[in-house]
């Protein structure tokens, strides 16, 4: 048995009392490999703090329940599902449909005024000067907005972006030279609800004095054969009114009369060889919904138009005929109509056109939505 202190095998080669004064601190590889290695688990290796954190009693308020995992996962898979049905919806109905709500067919009545004797002539200057057109504002200066108030269901800025589009439309049919001489139509019809467009265009290309199909219904149009501006600014005044309609549209009424300055297309008339006046009274009715406000279009559902001198016998559905200056009526008044037959009567609405040697005072500017007096 070894000594104390000595290795298992003996002491080692160097003889006691050498001078390796360190040699009890030099273990060989005997020694190392009779030493007991011992691993402590790390509970032991941390002794007294093995309980660091104490683990909560079930019940225990702070400690989550069984059940309350459960509700977490369940409000976990509902919340997925709602998402993937929205994602699903969204992609089979990707916009709300709104409610459909179709144009409605535009009425119109077109009526000749036939003068009283000859028709006047002169220079377009000289002519206004005299008639009661003498005041009247040139252009679309003459189209003026009335005062603009929210509607129930409508802001001030829907509000005026109707009365906008009506007085676009106005000046693109009633004042465009291009439009007057029978050359252009895109000016009007970009205008109109798309519900309407092949109403406008068998009016253009079929016009018929039905009610429904007149040209001259839509627009002012001379027969280019016939007659041409002899003066480009055009007198005009009237009013604009609107009110809110049925239907959650905003319905703006328009009432203006023009006054255009007319020579013959050959170069000169048939006596004097100057220019004569040509008078249109224009009473619209445009309807607006959203969309159309949004659009920059609008719905016309009535034109009641007066235009003279004419001919009581003058076909003005596809374009208005005037006289001339030195030119008078035919004389021939309204064609006869039988009361026993069926249907709408042809070209038996005619008036007379009076000319008053003074200015006529304007239309009265009526209060919101109100519609001012008609008056040939």
């Amino acid at each position: 048995m070894t000594g104390r202190g000595d290795p298992p095998e003996g002491p080692p080669e160097n003889p006691a009392g050498g001078e390796d004064e360190y040699r009890s601190l030099v273990f060989d590889e005997s020694f190392v490999r009779a030493a007991r290695l011992q691993e402590f688990s790390a509970r032991e290796r941390m002794g007294e703090h093995a309980r660091a954190v104490r683990s909560l009693p079930p019940g225990h308020p702070s400690r989550p329940s069984r059940s309350g995992s459960r509700a977490v996962i369940a409000l976990v898979v509902l919340i997925a599902l709602a998402f993937s049905l929205a994602v699903y919806t969204g992609f089979r109905h990707p916009y709300p449909q709104p409610a459909a709500r179709r144009a409605e067919t535009l009425r119109s009545t077109v009526v000749p005024l036939a003068p009283r004797g000859t028709v006047p002539g002169g220079t377009p200057e000289r002519l206004y000067a005299t008639s009661p057109a003498a005041e009247y504002p040139t252009g679309a200066e003459g189209i003026n907005f009335p005062a603009v108030r929210r509607t129930q269901n409508f802001s001030d800025s829907q509000v005026t972006a109707a009365l906008a589009t009506a007085k676009d439309y106005l000046v693109e049919s009633s004042l465009n030279p291009d439009v007057l001489g029978g050359h252009a139509l895109r000016p009007v019809e970009q205008l109109l609800d798309p519900d309407q467009t092949a109403q406008f265009e068998r009016s253009m290309s079929t016009p018929a004095d039905d009610g429904q199909h007149a040209a001259t219904g839509w627009l002012v149009r001379f027969d280019p054969a016939d007659a041409e501006l002899a003066d480009p600014q055009v007198r005009v005044r009237g009013t604009l009114s609107y009110a809110e309609a049925e239907g959650g549209t905003l319905e703006v009424v328009s009432d203006h009369t023009f006054t255009y300055a007319l020579r013959s297309a050959a170069g000169a008339s048939h006596e004097t060889g100057d220019a004569s006046l040509f008078t249109v009274r224009r009473e619209l009715h445009f309807r607006f919904d959203r969309e159309d406000l949004r659009l920059h279009r609008t719905e016309l559902r009535e034109a009641h138009v007066r235009a003279g001198p004419q001919s009581c016998s003058a076909d003005a559905a596809g374009a208005l005929r005037p006289l001339l200056a030195g030119e008078r009526t035919d004389g021939r008044g309204p064609a006869g109509t039988d009361p026993y037959t069926t249907g709408r009567p042809a070209g038996a609405l005619c008036g007379t056109l009076a000319i008053s040697s003074q200015p006529s005072p304007a239309p009265p500017q009526g209060p919101e939505g109100g519609r001012t007096p008609r008056t040939p």
